[in-house]
């Protein structure tokens, strides 16, 4: 199993439960959209978390088992020569969701994340 992080904005993640599988690839794209969902690993998620949610509110962070996602996972680098993130090809069901990390802010507004 490895463990898979995934930024979720609050009112995304709650559609998602309520649909019964989570489709939001990334801020604001579907996975119809992207044909994929972004995931970090925990080293990864500072970067990702600073480049696209830095301005965002209500924030939290799903920790995914990969081994219970019915899609595959591959782990591809955002441009030719880039470190590889896992992607998954296909939706997030909550089952494979083991915990779901609120995001907060620090003093300085920087996003409190999980692993560091």
């Amino acid at each position: 199993m490895t463990e898979l992080l995934h930024i979720a904005e609050r009112a995304g993640w709650a559609d998602g439960l309520a649909a019964g599988e989570y489709r939001t690839s990334t801020r604001g794209v579907t996975l119809e959209q992207e044909g994929f969902i972004h995931c970090s690993l925990p080293h990864q998620l500072r970067g990702v978390a600073e480049t696209y949610y830095a301005d965002a509110g209500d924030l939290v962070v799903l920790v995914i088992d990969s081994d219970r996602l019915p899609a595959p996972v591959r782990f591809e680098p955002p441009v030719p020569g880039a470190e590889e993130y896992p992607h998954s090809y296909g939706p997030v069901p909550p089952a494979a969701v083991t915990r779901v990390v609120e995001v907060s802010r620090d003093a300085a507004g920087r996003l409190v994340l999980p692993y560091e």
